[in-house]
C-alpha cells in the first residue's frame, strides 16, 4: 500500500499549485495576474517586485506540474516549501493560526505536505522515481 502514499499528496497539491500559479502569472481563476501580484509584493517590501512575481508564479505553476506528474518531486516540493514559508512569515503569521482571520494554518498544512514529499519523494508511481 505504500506505493500509493505519495500519489494523493502529489496530485492534490499539484493541482492546487497549478491553479494558484495560473492566478499569478495569467490572471486566471479570478487571480491578480503579474501586475496585481507584483503590486502586492511591492507593498510587502519585495524588490524588484516584478521579478519576484514571475519567480513565485512560475515556481507555483511549474512546481505544481512537477508534483502532479512526479518529476523532480523533491526539488519542486522544496521550492514550494520555501515559497509557503515566506508567505507564512511575511503575510499570515501576524494574523494568528486560523485562516478565518488570515492566519497561517493553510500555509502550515501545505508546508507539511511539501515536507512529506521532500522526505519520501514522488513514490513508485512517479514519472521520475528517484528525484
Amino acid at each position: 500500500m505504500r506505493v500509493w502514499a505519495a500519489l494523493p499528496l502529489r496530485g492534490v497539491l499539484g493541482v492546487v499549485f497549478i491553479a494558484h500559479g495560473l492566478q499569478k502569472v495569467a490572471g486566471l481563476f479570478g487571480g491578480p495576474g503579474i501586475e496585481g501580484f507584483s503590486a502586492m509584493l511591492s507593498n510587502l517590501g519585495f524588490a524588484p517586485p516584478v521579478f519576484w512575481a514571475y519567480l513565485v508564479g512560475y515556481i507555483e505553476f511549474l512546481g505544481g506540474i512537477c508534483l502532479l506528474i512526479g518529476a523532480f518531486t523533491r526539488i519542486a516540493a522544496g521550492l514550494l516549501f520555501i515559497n509557503m514559508l515566506v508567505a507564512m512569515l511575511k503575510v499570515h503569521l501576524s494574523h494568528g493560526l486560523f485562516i478565518s482571520s488570515g492566519g497561517y494554518e493553510y500555509t502550515l498544512v501545505i508546508m507539511s505536505v511539501c515536507l512529506s514529499l521532500i522526505i519520501q519523494g514522488g513514490g513508485k508511481l512517479s514519472l521520475l522515481k528517484k528525484l
